[in-house]
């Protein structure tokens, strides 16, 4: 959606105006307006990313279109490709961040990776007021296995830990860019 387009909801009113009437915090309400456009403008430079921004304002749903891992019942480590996070924004996110709060795998809930033990999911740590864009970069490089904690003592999932420092060969499972590289072409008349 452009920059300053109203989106029409529940009575008539716009996202803009559903937010304030629900975040009183003009600074809080700013920072999250600017993290639903600089997240829209990321998905949009993505062929990996689908960015929904939910009525709230605090509540993102992002759909990763990228190549990851999951734990069959058969327990067999295997590909797969679609995977969903929920990113919240909580109230006090500019000054305190509660990570299991912010961050929830929604699907595929096998997900397998040291930094995943579902439906949580380990970035590091999030400093307050970390931008969304910053957060949604570092769940792809989890999902895709371009990041993973190599200690059991640091991990989530101990066991996907100990299997991915001997499948380490495997890694990144999906390579491709989570932003789409700008095409320049420079030309020459003959």
């Amino acid at each position: 959606m452009p920059a300053g387009e109203a989106v029409q909801g529940t009575g008539g009113f716009s996202l803009d105006e559903r937010l304030a009437m629900n975040i009183p915090d003009p600074i809080f309400r700013a920072f999250l307006e600017r993290q639903a456009e600089e997240g829209r403008a990321l998905a949009q430079a993505s062929d990996i990313l689908d960015l929904d921004c939910l009525p709230t304002g605090q509540h993102f749903l992002a759909h990763y279109a990228c190549r990851g891992l999951v734990k069959g019942n058969d327990n067999v480590v295997r590909e797969a490709e679609g995977f969903r996070v929920c990113v919240f924004i909580g109230a006090d996110y500019l000054r305190t961040v509660n990570p299991f709060e912010t961050l929830t795998l929604l699907g595929p809930l096998n997900t397998y990776h040291p930094n995943v033990g579902a439906p949580f999911i380990c970035v590091g740590r999030i400093a307050p007021g970390m931008p969304l864009a910053d957060l949604l970069y570092q769940v792809y490089e989890i999902l895709s296995y371009q990041k993973l904690t190599p200690r059991e003592d640091d991990a989530l999932n101990r066991e996907a830990c100990r299997w991915a420092r001997d499948n380490q060969a495997r890694f990144p499972i999906d390579r491709r860019p989570l932003k789409r590289r700008p095409l320049v072409l420079e030309m020459e008349r003959i």
